[in-house]
């Protein structure tokens, strides 16, 4: 079966995962993770796309994005990922392809699960072992969220300023929905979305996203769907 063409849409909100090729480490140490956050602030810049959350693991990078235009998404992508391979050879002293083919990439419903996607994000060191709490993990866009630090690759989305009407009632609304968790339910559909590239939301959003683009939305029947939502 032909691989569906990645969506990207102006104006939405987009999970998505970059990894390693065979799992290999794409960071090495911290001079790698600075380097890939400068070249996500250029490009994301340059683009016109605002980064509103991320997490940079050892062997994959999640992001979640608005881009202005239909194209600034691939064209950001292509240039981090084409950029930092050429640096990361260089440093170490290696050939060769570094990413696990192309970048996976979903829209997602922004009222629905942006803040869910947020978390995810944030959460991602937890799942895997390696801090106890979100807020102990130097390489992610949580510390800014909650007021510890000032990151200023992040730009927040609407939704996250009506968390509160100050920066501090923001900051504890953030920690305590962080803190409360994931579902099952939203860490798969999360998952299952970023990673197959099926959009996420309701049928009232499906059936307004389908309107701007060809490319099929949901896993079901060939064609447009009938107003069913991934989420």
């Amino acid at each position: 079966m032909a691989r569906l063409p990645r969506l990207s849409v102006a104006g939405h909100a987009h999970h998505v995962v970059q990894r390693g090729n065979d799992g290999q480490a794409i960071f090495r140490d911290e001079v790698d993770r600075r380097q890939m956050l400068q070249l996500l602030e250029t490009q994301a810049r340059e683009h016109r796309v605002a980064l509103h959350a991320y997490v940079l693991m050892d062997n994959h990078v999640h992001l979640l994005l608005t881009p202005a235009t239909a194209e600034g998404l691939p064209k950001m992508m292509q240039a981090v990922g084409r950029r930092y391979v050429r640096w990361f050879n260089d440093r170490h002293g290696r050939s060769g392809t570094l990413w696990e083919g192309r970048y996976r990439a979903t829209v997602i419903e922004a009222e629905r699960h942006l803040l869910p996607c947020m978390a995810y994000i944030d959460l991602n060191p937890v799942r895997a072992g390696l801090v106890a709490q979100a807020a102990d993990y130097p390489w992610s866009s949580h510390t800014h969220y909650i007021g510890q630090r000032a990151d200023r690759l992040v730009t927040p989305h609407a939704l996250y300023w009506a968390l509160g009407n100050t920066p501090f009632a923001r900051e504890a609304a953030y920690t305590r929905l962080v803190a409360e968790g994931l579902t099952q339910q939203q860490q798969e559909a999360l998952t299952d979305s970023a990673f197959k590239g099926w959009a996420l939301g309701g049928p009232e959003f499906m059936a307004a996203l389908q309107k701007q683009t060809a490319r099929r939305l949901s896993k079901g029947k060939a064609g447009r769907p009938a107003g069913r939502g991934a989420g």
